[in-house]
């Protein structure tokens, strides 16, 4: 349960281009307070919340600062705790066009902690933002040493995903529909 590894090292952060304000543990109130605005922690109790924060550690980052950059490599997910942050994705041009604005309570980077594939958009801070992080190693920890706490965790990120999926799905009938595609 140890967090702030790299590689095994005690309280280096695994990423050290943000500025790490803690471990999750220490936020855990205040992510507490996020499941009524939150559907990933719906059915959440805060004991399942105390667990998982347990594996997170937290970092703030400054308006305009690229979290997450598409096409990189990236084995965490996270949740924004304060703040908002643009989803930005290329388009057939090269423009960075807007698909959505993540706020408080809100995950992203899913997908790449799930597959482990690049990652399919860009996320910039549009104010201060703070993050909490959870790498896919730590993942795997819960569902080995809280195996209900990892199927609810990954349940969640399934529906989530399969939601999207259904959106984004209905937006390009939508489009095809139109005829312009």
């Amino acid at each position: 349960m140890a967090q702030g590894w790299i590689e095994g090292v005690p309280g280096q952060s695994r990423l050290p281009q943000f500025q790490r304000i803690g471990n999750g543990t220490a936020f855990a109130d205040q992510i507490f307070g996020l499941v009524g605005r939150s559907l990933f922690f719906a059915e959440f109790s805060r004991e399942d919340i105390s667990i998982l924060t347990s594996y997170m550690d937290v970092y703030r980052v400054q308006r305009d600062q690229i979290i997450i950059r598409e096409n990189d490599g990236g084995d965490f997910m996270l949740l924004v705790i304060e703040g908002s942050v643009d989803i930005l994705k290329k388009g057939m041009r090269g423009e960075r066009q807007h698909m959505t604005t993540a706020g408080p309570g809100m995950t992203l980077g899913e997908m790449s902690m799930i597959d482990g594939e690049p990652r399919f958009a860009t996320c910039i801070a549009t104010s201060s933002v703070v993050f909490a992080a959870l790498h896919r190693d730590d993942m795997a920890k819960i569902i080995l040493d809280y195996p209900s706490l990892g199927s609810k965790i990954l349940v969640k990120v399934v529906s989530m995903l399969s939601s999207r999926l259904r959106q984004t799905s209905a937006r390009l009938l939508q489009y095809m529909e139109r005829g312009n595609l």
